[in-house]
């Protein structure tokens, strides 16, 4: 449909990554829903039970200004369920007890 009007998705690869994501965690049956930590937002949410965990999705985490925002996010959530920050990079990072992922292992992995 984006083609279609024009747009191609290498100019929105953040947003069809964050559909993929958003669609797995769906398919895994979690409830979704979109976070808000003051003025910063949790891209996801997911709730499945009693259990919770929290995404954040970009295409790299590829300068330091990225990695702490994608991660800084979580800082203010004081539980300890799990939080997650999904890319495309082949060497993800954990800062803090956040777990960096790729997006296609974390798709191939078993819930």
């Amino acid at each position: 449909m984006r083609h279609a009007v024009g747009l191609n998705n290498a100019n929105a690869i953040d947003q069809v990554l964050e559909g993929i994501v958003y669609m797995e965690l769906k398919r895994r049956g979690y409830d979704v829903h979109v976070g808000k930590v003051g003025d910063k937002e949790i891209d996801f949410i997911a709730r499945r039970g009693d259990t919770v965990s929290y995404y954040q999705v970009t295409y790299l985490l590829g300068s330091q200004q990225t990695v702490d925002r994608e991660f800084g996010v979580f800082e203010a959530v004081r539980d300890n369920w799990p939080k997650y920050v999904l890319s495309m990079d082949d060497f993800p990072q954990m800062r803090n007890g956040i777990r960096g992922m790729n997006i296609i292992d974390w798709l191939l992995a078993k819930d």
